[in-house]
């Protein structure tokens, strides 16, 4: 007779498949919970602790780790020497293993659950079984999804052999199963013992969310994975209200937008394109801060994303409609704003907690055959603003130097923000140097940046970026200093009368 063992976390099936089994001649052996099931639900089932004659202990800690079900399983059927020790034991073969495991994940996630609670929802017996069954796949049917039980009850019911690619097939997600299992329990437990940092390996649990249509070009294939144990509100917790799925280039802008906005107390209103700001501003109202986001580069904003800190109400949906946008993410949208903007064509309507702070504890860049982690780049606590001029900014003035402090370190480098009333006036993301990054964000900024603020992302290496600044009407400067040319850069302040702040902290982004 062939034999089964079923024992299931996810009972969802697990009658069906009992009762399936059963009426094709199969022997049900199963433990706790799932044997009472099965007996309830009329399939005739022998407890494993029957099977092995030793009983389960310790709180059912121990059921299954026994060589009389471990050698059923792992025994091979085409070895002779295997079959005569298993006679000479007494081990009866397992031809099938349908097990899913405790549910870790969904206690974590419970905000009453205790360590100890925890902890015991980390499944020891199940991941053996499953592993032991997909080692001998040859040999043993194993699954660990309920999804794939009625594509095994077909053919074992017409009397067919479940094909050998078919049985590779089920014994690889086992394995992508129970190592997306232990990579949870070792991420959580890293957070939990050791929050400072990791150890000598990493293993990141992710689960795949959607193949995408494609990467950054048409040519290259592309996926959409989450956490597996993310942080409430991170930026892939987003619902989509409105619009067409999201692209690879789409969910890339729509993090750098997210984490931009939520600097910002006040209402503000951020609009990215390829992951850099080209309008970011704050306002006494959402629809101002969304209009002077606009007009600080209505050019670039077409088909830009825009995340804002705030409910989207109906006056700032109709200033949205006035632009192609691709996306718009916010904490909520009135229904007359929806109504208003789900009238656009080729819109996505995203809500997310932009409004509430988030904190990632990592930054992974892959480089080939490796990783580099690096923790996530925010403003150090204590960061005090020095002022290193002659002259010291005005109130209004270290307003702007702040803001447009704020927004250099998420531009890429080399960087430089001019900012001015809550504003940025220009942007000059990505040059290979520094004085061609304030060219940009100058001559954007033109007339506007007279009397503005101007944020470097690092320290100014010679006095040519400050003579441009005053050129161009500039009134203060904040960056990191640190260079050896400062008495130098400071000196060229002071006699243009530009107010120059340290921070002793630079923002490199690559």
């Amino acid at each position: 007779m062939r034999r089964a063992l079923i024992s299931v976390s996810d009972k969802h099936g697990v009658v069906e498949l009992g009762m399936r089994l059963a009426a094709i001649g199969y022997e049900i052996l199963s433990t706790g919970g799932t044997y009472r099931v099965l007996q309830e639900a009329g399939v005739k089932a022998t407890e494993v602790s029957e099977a092995t004659g030793f009983p389960e202990c310790f709180d059912g800690r121990v059921k299954t780790l026994h060589p009389a079900v471990h050698g059923g399983i792992l025994a091979r059927r085409d070895s002779e020497k295997h079959q005569r020790e298993a006679m000479k034991l007494g081990i009866e073969m397992i031809d099938l293993v349908a097990v899913n495991l405790y549910p870790f994940r969904a206690t974590v996630q419970k905000p009453d659950s205790t360590l100890e609670d925890i902890i015991e929802n980390i499944d020891i017996g199940g991941p053996t079984m499953l592993r032991s069954a997909a080692k001998n796949y040859n040999d043993v049917i194993v699954l660990c999804d309920p999804a794939d039980y009625e594509a095994v009850l077909e053919p074992l019911e017409r009397g067919e052999a479940i094909p050998m690619d078919e049985r590779a097939r089920l014994a690889l997600k086992v394995f992508e199963h129970t190592s997306h299992y232990d990579a949870m329990i070792a991420s959580f437990l890293a957070k939990t013992f050791r929050p400072e940092g990791f150890g000598r390996t990493l293993t990141l649990p992710f689960d795949v969310v959607q193949p995408l249509r494609y990467g950054e070009n048409p040519h290259q294939n592309a996926w959409f994975l989450k956490d597996a144990l993310p942080a409430s509100g991170a930026s892939t917790d987003f619902v989509q209200l409105h619009g067409k799925e999201l692209s690879f280039n789409n969910l890339n802008d729509l993090d750098a937008a997210v984490r931009m906005v939520r600097e910002f107390v006040e209402p503000a209103a951020v609009a990215v394109k390829h992951t850099n700001p080209c309008g970011v501003a704050v306002g006494h109202d959402l629809a101002t801060a969304y209009v002077k986001a606009h007009d600080a580069d209505p050019v670039s904003i077409f088909g830009g994303i825009v995340a804002l800190n705030r409910k989207v109400d109906r006056e700032t949906a109709l200033e949205m409609s006035k632009t192609f946008l691709e996306i718009i993410v916010a904490p909520a949208f009135s229904e007359e704003a929806l109504e208003v903007l789900k009238a656009k064509k080729n819109i996505r309507l995203l809500t997310l907690p932009t409004n509430q702070t988030f904190e990632d504890a990592y930054d992974l860049k892959r480089i080939e055959g490796g990783l580099l982690i690096q923790q996530v780049d925010s403003e150090p606590a204590g960061m005090e603003l020095k002022v290193v001029t002659d002259r010291i900014p005005t109130e209004d003035e270290m307003h702007d130097l702040r803001f447009a402090w704020s927004i250099c370190r998420h531009v890429k480098s080399n960087a430089i923000v001019v900012a001015k009333g809550g504003v940025t006036l220009g942007v000059g993301p990505g040059q290979t140097n520094r004085v061609g990054a304030a060219e940009i964000a100058l001559k954007q900024a033109g007339a506007g940046a007279k009397g503005g603020a101007l944020a470097s992302d690092a320290f100014f290496p010679f006095a040519d970026s400050v003579e441009s600044a005053a050129a161009a009407g500039i009134s203060a400067i904040i960056q990191p200093g640190g260079s050896v040319n400062d008495d130098k850069v400071i000196e060229a302040c002071n006699r243009y009368g530009i107010a120059m702040v340290f921070t002793d902290v630079r923002h490199f982004k690559h």
